[in-house]
């Protein structure tokens, strides 16, 4: 039994002002001191909690968290992810004790997937450029068309399959309400340093793991090469031109989110990420009980939508989605209002 009910101070070794930056994590001098932590603060081990606390941090990526990183997440103020993810940290000191399981994924992708540059090209023979999004229309239209040099071996189809493939994906966006397919820059690429999750975060997820004696749990996604995969539950697109499955859902995560008595969701991107991955667990919350919403919260102050100023602008929409969750039933809290 956790012997402190209110939050928890904030260790020492937190810097705030490096929560922007990029350093190795001191491990063993961490795991030494989370120790005494645990001892000083009779602290318990996670598997003895009554109440199971579930925190999803979605995409903690220094892609994503890192101003300069390759799709950095700034909202419109600029420093978007910077600042969530110093309330991220503390929230995460505060609530160590009562914080039953960490779990964290990952965007992970290859250089070759249909929403990087190198898959498209135009009658120039020219790439689109980052931000550029692009419409059934301008497919059918031959204004971009499937890379004709690229290695047909990683996609298992044609060069002609692979644009009936490119037309179907986009139609199908379109048809089930998602975002057009945006041509994002190289990000999150799988052994390179922005697929690493960002060193403040890190420190903090390490710290609690340590503490509760409880590893944190990564799931990876996104290295299907034929879809975009915002949600950690589902991609975009699920078959393809031809009826046949592509990709499938993470049953296996949905029923163990599903499971807790308490489950916290927060990360980046606001519009794109996060907001899909809630917008999926609340299909499969809908199918089995729309009550289950009441246990799930939101941490509004902690995620930021993906603005890249004077081309794409997804604040707004971020702001219906919550408002649409809100009214399904989650809570939308701020980090320092969730009480355990």
């Amino acid at each position: 039994m956790n012997y402190y009910k209110n939050p928890l101070p904030i260790p020492n070794h937190f810097q705030k002002h490096k929560v922007s930056e990029i350093w190795k994590v001191p491990y063993l001098d961490h795991s030494l001191s989370a120790e005494k932590w645990a001892i000083e603060h009779k602290i318990s081990p996670s598997h003895q909690d009554h109440q199971k606390v579930c925190l999803l941090i979605i995409d903690p990526q220094i892609t994503f968290c890192i101003p300069g990183s390759e799709l950095y997440v700034g909202g419109r103020s600029g420093m978007g992810a910077v600042e969530d993810n110093q309330r991220l940290c503390v929230f995460i000191y505060k609530n160590l004790h009562k914080i039953t399981d960490i779990i964290v994924t990952m965007d992970t992708h290859t250089t070759h997937q249909i929403f990087h540059p190198i898959f498209l090209i135009n009658n120039k023979g020219e790439h689109p450029t980052p931000g550029t999004m692009i419409t059934t229309e301008d497919i059918e239209n031959n204004l971009w068309r499937v890379n004709p040099t690229l290695s047909y071996t990683n996609y298992s189809y044609t060069e002609q399959e692979l644009q009936k493939y490119l037309i179907h994906y986009s139609k199908t966006l379109t048809q089930t309400g998602k975002y057009s397919l945006i041509t994002w820059p190289y990000h999150s690429i799988l052994g390179g340093i922005g697929h690493a999750i960002v060193p403040a975060v890190e420190e903090a997820i390490f710290f609690h793991a340590i503490a509760r004696q409880n590893p944190y749990h990564i799931e990876l996604k996104g290295m299907n090469p034929l879809t975009e995969n915002y949600s950690i539950l589902k991609p975009e697109v699920m078959t393809d031109h031809l009826g046949k499955p592509i990709d499938k859902l993470n049953q296996i995560l949905v029923n163990r989110l599903l499971n807790y008595d308490k489950l916290i969701i927060t990360g980046q991107a606001k519009s794109h990420c996060v907001s899909w991955t809630i917008e999926d667990l609340y299909q499969q919350i809908n199918k089995k009980d729309p009550s289950l919403t009441n246990k799930i919260y939101l941490l509004n102050d902690c995620s930021s939508p993906v603005v890249i100023p004077n081309i794409i602008d997804f604040a707004e929409s971020a702001e219906r989605s919550y408002q649409s969750f809100s009214d399904k039933g989650f809570h939308v809290v701020n980090s320092h209002e969730l009480s355990l």
